[in-house]
């Protein structure tokens, strides 16, 4: 067993106004301290908390560098505690990302720029935001890292395959999921469980999931934020209002589930590639 075989992490499931990133600071700085009182060790908000989605052109008004003043007061609230917030980050005039921030030790400590901007259904990210090409993987704790995969980002099986070849112990998923927003038809509530319990039993690799519940303009994020354990069980689950959920993991739980089914030792990297070779 190592050492620091438990690790306490959370997810913060509220609500953001749209273009009011002062209110939600307020409400980041309420969820990190109730967080650090319940003695969280990481915390995830939904994808894009710091600004709402619907920003439209006002993207340009809202985006920040990632070195912004009030992203460093954020970290230095988190103090030890890793916390992951969503903000949109100018790069340069004009190139903006759906970016994740994870600040820990009173400092930022990486960005996440989402990879897969979804085109379909009422989903227009193609239009305001540049694509990320990187992937990251940070270090929690001793024995702990994570990695973070932006919503759609988990759609694409060969990116969730690609970051979980680093065999991080946790992933990190912040979302920003509405009702009927792919299309009629398909559930992002039922889809989003199917999805993460895939990805979280066939990795052997917890998953904290973080959605907003709640009103924006005519779309309503349906929340079900939850965090599940290394078999794909469900840890804790959030109710239909805004909240914070918790769960302890257990780095032993990880071990066994990945020794049973070892789908990262399997993983033939090698054979893989050169069978995606000409494919683009």
């Amino acid at each position: 067993m190592h050492y620091q075989d438990h690790l306490r992490v959370g997810a913060a499931q509220i609500n953001a106004t749209l273009g009011d990133v002062d209110a939600n600071l307020e409400r980041h700085l309420e969820m990190i301290a109730k967080a650090r009182h319940a003695g969280l060790e990481l915390l995830i908000f939904p994808e894009l908390s710091l600004t709402g989605y619907g920003m439209g052109n006002q993207v340009i008004e809202l985006a920040c560098p990632a070195q912004d003043p009030r992203l460093a007061g954020l970290a230095q609230e988190a103090g030890e505690m890793q916390v992951v917030v969503g903000f949109v980050e100018e790069a340069s005039p004009g190139e903006y990302y759906n970016a994740l921030a994870i600040l820990q030790h009173g400092a930022l400590q990486a960005v996440h720029r989402k990879l897969n901007l979804p085109t379909y259904g009422g989903l227009e990210e193609g239009k305001l935001f540049t694509h990320g090409s990187e992937l990251n993987h940070v270090d929690v704790r001793p024995g702990w890292s994570a990695t973070s995969l932006i919503c759609a980002d988990l759609w694409n099986p060969g990116l969730v395959h690609a970051a979980l070849l680093a065999r991080p112990t946790v992933m990190c998923a912040p979302i920003n999921s509405a009702s009927g927003i792919v299309s009629d038809d398909f559930s992002n509530e039922q889809n989003w469980a199917i999805n993460l319990h895939f990805y979280a039993m066939t990795y052997g690799t917890p998953v904290i999931m973080a959605n907003r519940f709640g009103p924006e303009g005519g779309s309503h994020f349906w929340g079900g934020s939850r965090i599940l354990g290394p078999r794909g069980e469900t840890l804790a689950l959030a109710e239909d209002r805004e909240m914070l959920i918790e769960a302890r993991l257990s780095r032993t739980a990880i071990a066994k589930a990945r020794f049973e089914l070892p789908t990262h030792r399997d993983a033939d990297t090698p054979l893989v590639r050169e069978l995606m070779a000409g494919y683009r």
